[in-house]
């Protein structure tokens, strides 16, 4: 079977989508990962191969220069759709993820001849190209803050930004239906995943959606963060508490990003414990001195690590909060912005972390939390308990042979 995965060009879209990328590369499929921009690399190094589905521009770029970059002229600009600059210049990431990829989608789809297109949530070039094919489906999950299943997320959705979701009424949506004469269909859907463990919103077992009756699935996260070769000192048990420091890899290039993290590694100096900085985007220069007890990792996957850190401090990411919950690891979470406060909430309901809102984050504040996560045992007993749950959900493996069978059948 040819299965076709269509992502989006961030690391917190797209690698959650990569353990079932795996799993259906090891059960004998054709893969096929539809994306663009730096995801491209980075899938290839996930060992999968990979289509740029929209090799024009970076999208990636195009957002990060702002609202006040010149629009390009000339050969730049040729074959860019209508709007493209305009929502670029608005930093309306997901409406411009949509109106840039749908059709190399659609098109690497049908030149690889798909039987099936496993597609995010939040990635409408997915859902419309699953349409435009006109082969079955299975819609995926890809947060731990929030999923379509919860109630009023639809609702929400259509307003709130920090869902990420491009409703299907939306302009975008509704013009690239008719330039590629979908007219009102909807994807012949076989399910729909949700990773979350029960405890912060997931499912104990299968049930039908209200809207449209299609099956929610449970499936365990499987933490994929890229690969690297590990530090020496990584696989070693450590002599004091291990804190990873991370603020995922989009806060560090956002304005304010090296306050924040200046911030973070002051309040966490005065610690008894080892505090790993995992970035490799931000000039540690711009720091200044660094405290004696911060180890810069660089570039390190949190699968790498995380085993045995007592305490991950970060932005509060969908994927770094999954990681964390996926080894057990208690958090202290400075929300930065996107659906962060959503994961913020989600981990203090479970009592498996904190979070210091940014408005009143000062060292003390985060000094005093991240004691109180590694002193307190109620935090490390909570995190251990989703673990557990989370490892008694249905592998990746398990679904994709679960979906594949229903499409053969």
């Amino acid at each position: 079977m040819r299965i076709l995965f269509p992502a989006a060009p961030g690391y917190g879209l797209m690698l959650p989508l990569v353990p079932l990328v795996w799993a259906a590369r090891a059960a004998g499929h054709e893969i096929l990962i539809a994306t663009t921009a730096h995801m491209a690399k980075a899938a290839a190094w996930a060992g999968a191969p990979v289509v740029d589905v929209f090799p024009l521009r970076d999208v990636g770029e195009d957002l990060v220069a702002g609202p006040d970059a010149p629009a390009p002229g000339g050969d730049d600009a040729a074959g860019l759709p209508e709007g493209y600059w305009e929502l670029a210049r608005a930093m309306r990431p997901f409406d411009l993820f949509t109106l840039a990829m749908t059709r190399g989608t659609v098109d690497a789809g049908r030149d690889f001849g798909a039987d099936l297109v496993v597609y995010c949530s939040d990635h409408q070039a997915g859902k419309l190209a699953a349409v435009a094919l006109g082969v079955p489906a299975l819609e995926v999950g890809n947060r731990v803050s929030w999923s379509m299943r919860d109630p009023g997320v639809r609702e929400a959705a259509r307003t709130n930004p920090r869902f990420g979701v491009v409703p299907d009424d939306s302009p975008v949506v509704l013009r690239l239906r008719q330039e590629l004469g979908l007219g009102e269909r909807e994807p012949d859907l076989l399910g729909r995943i949700d990773p979350r463990a029960p405890s912060l919103g997931g499912l104990e077992h299968e049930e039908a959606d209200p809207y449209d009756g299609v099956p929610w699935l449970p499936m365990r996260y499987v933490p994929y963060n890229g690969g690297a070769v590990l530090p020496e000192w990584a696989l070693r048990r450590p002599t004091r508490p291990r804190i990873c420091l991370t603020l995922g890899t989009v806060a560090p290039l956002l304005p304010g990003g090296t306050d924040a993290l200046r911030l973070l590694v002051d309040a966490l100096a005065a610690l008894d414990a080892d505090v790993v900085l995992a970035d490799d985007e931000t000039d540690l220069a711009a720091l200044g001195p660094l405290p004696a007890n911060l180890v810069p990792a660089g570039f390190v996957p949190l699968s790498g690590i995380l085993r045995d850190c007592a305490l991950v401090v970060h932005h509060g990411g969908s994927g770094t909060t999954a990681a964390a919950l996926h080894y057990g690891v208690p958090q202290l979470l400075v929300p930065s912005g996107a659906d962060n406060e959503l994961c913020a909430r989600r981990v203090t309901d479970r009592g498996v972390g904190l979070a210091v809102a940014p408005a009143t984050a000062d060292a003390a504040r985060i000094t005093a939390a991240a004691v109180r996560l590694l002193t307190e045992e109620s935090f490390r007993h909570a995190a251990a308990q989703v673990r557990h749950e989370m490892a008694a959900q249905p592998s990746p493996a398990e679904l994709i042979d679960r979906i594949t069978a229903g499409v053969a059948a």
